[in-house]
Formats: structure tokens, sequence, C-alpha cells
């Protein structure tokens, strides 16, 4: 394909893979529906500084800024759905106690986000507001691995981490500027080395915490091991106490995890829990999520919050069910064929009329023929 006429890591969606992507979507839409999620369509474009709910250089980066033509402020387009439905909750809905939304709709970024990934995901998501516990972020996890199941996803792996474990420790070490933000990218990438070279000027006790924070990774046995290898500060001890009832409860539902903590995501709004999800054949994580109290303050509204989102059209790489083959009907403006037409499609059937003309893609098993006067549906 003669792609040079389209930027870098952006490309057309083409009818097979489109028509995956909106059964996809409606499909998931409809299972959040159910667990109670309110959908929510915010606009493609906003002023910049409602894009982000804090300061946040790596979604600032990620965004495409331009001028607004009417009032001469910038704009941006939306690089990710999730602060522009924190702004929902906390601006216009301003509810009480729990509140669930979800959304799906294009975002633009200025770079993938990985390997083989695309500048212009279809992201969908569920967010709840309102709910401090943990038993916000199980609903938000189950709802995560039952959508990728529904997307096909039979094999996960989930891997659970939490930023509270960094932050105590960068605080506690004094970090601050430039060289919090360089550990934070070493323990991002598991650069050990680099990792050990930046710390070295710290405390023997803030180094060895966080140069052990990027150790710990693995099965259920990696929360013993970081109990007994971080600095016993009451916000590690909360942390781990986290992760330990979040695996409980998990376990009753039968999602097995695992957990790696120094995942830390690239956005900087996340504050508690984070939680990503892979299969193989993925270079990049399926899906992802995670906690980001405190996120309606920007707007007026300081709110807890846990959510996750993931990208429809990354998953149409999946094995997806193709659609029912239809009915081939014959081209006519006799009374009885435009009725029989019109029934069809209103019981839910897909009706191709034959215009004359070969058409190799037309996926049909039936045909609709006249016979003894009424028109019928007969095998192809």
């Amino acid at each position: 394909m003669r792609n040079w006429i389209l930027p870098e890591y952006i490309s057309d969606v083409l009818p097979s893979e489109a028509r995956q992507i909106e059964a996809m979507r409606r499909n998931l839409l409809d299972l959040f529906a159910r667990y109670g999620y309110e959908l929510v369509q915010p606009p493609l474009v906003e002023y910049v500084e409602s894009l982000f709910t804090q300061d946040d250089r790596a979604l600032d980066l990620k965004t495409f800024k331009l001028v607004d033509e009417l009032t001469g402020r910038q704009m941006g387009l939306r690089a990710d759905i999730t602060p522009q439905v924190a702004r929902i909750d906390a601006h216009l809905l301003n509810r009480q106690g729990a509140t669930r939304l979800c959304y799906a709709g294009s975002v633009v970024t200025t770079r993938p986000d990985g390997i083989l990934a695309t500048r212009e995901p279809r992201q969908i998501g569920a967010e709840l507001y309102g709910v401090p516990g943990i038993a916000a972020d199980v609903e938000i996890i189950e709802l995560m691995v039952e959508s990728l199941s529904l997307a096909g996803v039979k094999d996960i792996r989930l891997e659970i981490g939490h930023i509270g474990l960094f932050l105590a420790l960068a605080d506690a070490a004094g970090l601050q500027g430039e060289l919090r933000e360089q550990v934070f990218v070493a323990l991002q990438q598991k650069d050990l080395p680099g990792l050990i070279e930046l710390t070295a000027a710290l405390p023997q006790d803030a180094a060895q915490g966080l140069q052990a924070l990027a150790r710990c990774y693995g099965g259920s046995d990696v929360l013993a091991k970081a109990r007994a290898a971080l600095p016993a500060l009451p916000a590690v001890s909360a942390a781990l106490d986290t992760l330990v009832a979040l695996q409980s409860a998990l376990q009753v539902r039968g999602i097995a995890v695992g957990f790696d903590l120094s995942e830390l995501h690239s956005s900087y709004y996340h504050t508690g829990l984070v939680f990503n999800a892979y299969t193989p054949g993925f270079a990049n994580a399926v899906a992802r999520g995670g906690r980001y109290d405190s996120v309606g303050e920007k707007f007026g509204r300081s709110r807890p919050a846990t959510g996750f989102s993931l990208d429809v059209r990354a998953l149409t790489q999946l094995p997806f069910p193709q659609g029912k083959p239809g009915i081939l009907a014959p081209q006519g403006d006799e009374a009885g064929l435009v009725a029989a037409i019109r029934a069809l499609r209103a019981a839910g059937e897909t009706v191709i009329v034959d215009l004359g003309v070969v058409d190799g893609e037309v996926a049909y098993d039936r045909r609709l023929a006249e016979q003894g006067g009424q028109w019928q549906v007969v095998a192809a």
C-alpha cells in the first residue's frame, strides 16, 4: 500500500477491520452498561489547560496543539480521554457518591506509545469516581479482564504495581526536580546500573530502597520480599497492605495476578495502584489502568478515582468472529419485494440488493426469491 500520503503511524481503517472495531466497541459498551457505567462523549479538541488534570509533562508532550481562530487561545487534540471524563465528573455532573462513567473515541498522539503502535488509538474505557477503597479497584480490574475476554483475549497476564511506593521513597529521599524524574524513568525501564548511579549521593537506606524496588517483580512472593527490602515507612506499609488485600479479592474472583513494583505509568496523574494486562503476540500492554485520586481538584472538586482503558483497534489483530452472511435480493420496484426487504432488515438481517455488478466481496448464503407469488428466503 502507498502509505506515504498519510503521516507516520497513521493509517486508514478498511471495511473488514472497521466492522470488527465497531462490533467490538458496541459489545464493550453494552458490557459496561451492565455494570452500571454511563456513556459520555467529550469533544475531540479542548483548550490545552483543560486536557491535563495536573502538570503532566508526559501527556503534554504527546498532545498536538493548535491556535483557536475564534479566541486566539491554544487548543489541543486530546491524547487521552481520562482527564476529560474527570472534568465532566467534577465540573458538570457534580454528583455525590459513586459515579460510573465510560467512553469510546479516537485520541491522537504526537508519538506512538510503543512498538507497532498507532498514533490514533480507538480508546475505550471505564472510570469509577467517589470510592476511595479497593472495592472500586477490584470492580475496575474485574471489568477490564471481562472486557478483554469479550474481545477475544484468553491468555491474560495481569501485572500490578503501586506508584505510592515510589512516591514514598522519593519523598523520604528528598528527590526533587530533574533528578526525581530521572530516577522515575530509570525505574520504569528497570535500568538498575543507571539507578545505582543516580542514587549514589542519596542516604544509604533511601538508595537501597529505590534500587530494591526495581528488583521487586514476579509472583505473590514479591510482596513479602518488598516488605523485607523496603524501608518501613508508613506509606510503604500502606501500599503493600493494599496490594495484599487486592490480591486476595481478585483470587476469590479467579483472577491471577503478578506484581511489578517498579511499574510506573508514564502519565503523572496516577497516584496509587497501577495495572497492565499483557497477552502473547502483543509487544505492548493490551489494557492499562490505575488509581488517580484527587483527579478533579484542578476542576474545582477533588475526587478519588480509578479506571482503565484499552485500544479497540489494537485488539482487532486477534481472531474475531465474522458477521453472519447476508441475503442477496434482486433489484426491483415491485411493492412486495420492497416490503420483504424492509421486513428482513427490520428483523436484523443483512440484505444486499443485486445491482447487476459483480461484487466478489459480498458475503451471503441465502437469496430472496419469489415462489408461489410470495417472496421467500431460500438457500443460495
